[in-house]
C-alpha cells in the first residue's frame, strides 16, 4: 500500500514538473530574485547604519547636552545590528516583523535627531555635517527604492505560490510558502523615508 502511494506521488510530481504552466522554473527564478532584492535592502540599511556613528559624533560636538536623543539613536542602531538578517529571515514572518520594527525605530530616532539639529545653526553650516546629511538623504532614498523592488518581487512570488496550478508545484514539489513583506506600521499614514532636511 505504501509503495503504491509513493509511486502515485512520484507520478503526480513528475506530471506537474512536465506540464507547461506548472511554474517550477518561474518559482525558482522568483525565489532567487527575492534573495537578490533582499540583499540590496540589507546593503542600503547597512549603509545607513555605517553613517550613524559619524553623524552622532558630529552632532555631539555641537549639541553634547542633547544626550538623550543621541543615546536613542545609538540604542536603535544597536538593536538593528543585533538582528541577524539571514536568508532564513525571509521565511519567518515573526523574525521579519522584528527586523522591520527595529529599522522603524532607527528611522524614528534619526527623525528626532534631525529635529534637534534645527536648534543649532552652526552645526547645520558645518561642512562635515552637510556631507553626512547629503549621504543620509541619498541612503534613505536608496532604501525606499530597494524596499519597493523587494515588495514587488515578493508580491509576484506570493501570487505564484497561491494561484493554481503553480500552487501545487510550490506546495508539493518545492515546499515553498508565501514570504513576509514590508508593511506600514500605521496603515492610516503613507510610508516615506524620514525627513532629513536641515
Amino acid at each position: 500500500m505504501h509503495a503504491r502511494h509513493g509511486v502515485t506521488a512520484t507520478l503526480v510530481a513528475l506530471t506537474l514538473v512536465m506540464v507547461p504552466g506548472c511554474g517550477y522554473n518561474d518559482l525558482q527564478g522568483l525565489d532567487e530574485d527575492i534573495k537578490a532584492s533582499w540583499s540590496e535592502v540589507l546593503n542600503q540599511y547597512q549603509r545607513r547604519a555605517d553613517l550613524i556613528p559619524n553623524l552622532v559624533s558630529t552632532v555631539k560636538g555641537y549639541a553634547a547636552h542633547e544626550r538623550e536623543t543621541l543615546e536613542a539613536v545609538t540604542r536603535a542602531r544597536s538593536q538593528v545590528a543585533g538582528i541577524k538578517a539571514t536568508p532564513e529571515l525571509l521565511n519567518d514572518p515573526e523574525a521579519f516583523r522584528k527586523f522591520q520594527a527595529a529599522q522603524g525605530e532607527l528611522s524614528s530616532a534619526l527623525a528626532r535627531l534631525m529635529v534637534v539639529v534645527e536648534k543649532y545653526p552652526d552645526l547645520k553650516a558645518n561642512e562635515n555635517f552637510r556631507d553626512l546629511q547629503s549621504q543620509l538623504e541619498g541612503t534613505e532614498n536608496r532604501i525606499t527604492v530597494a524596499r519597493k523592488r523587494y515588495i514587488d518581487k515578493v508580491a509576484e512570488y506570493n501570487k505564484m505560490v497561491r494561484f493554481f496550478p503553480t500552487n501545487l508545484t510550490a506546495k508539493y514539489i518545492l515546499k515553498m510558502d508565501v514570504k513576509p513583506n514590508f508593511t506600514v506600521a500605521d496603515e492610516k499614514t503613507v510610508s516615506k523615508p524620514p525627513d532629513v532636511k536641515f
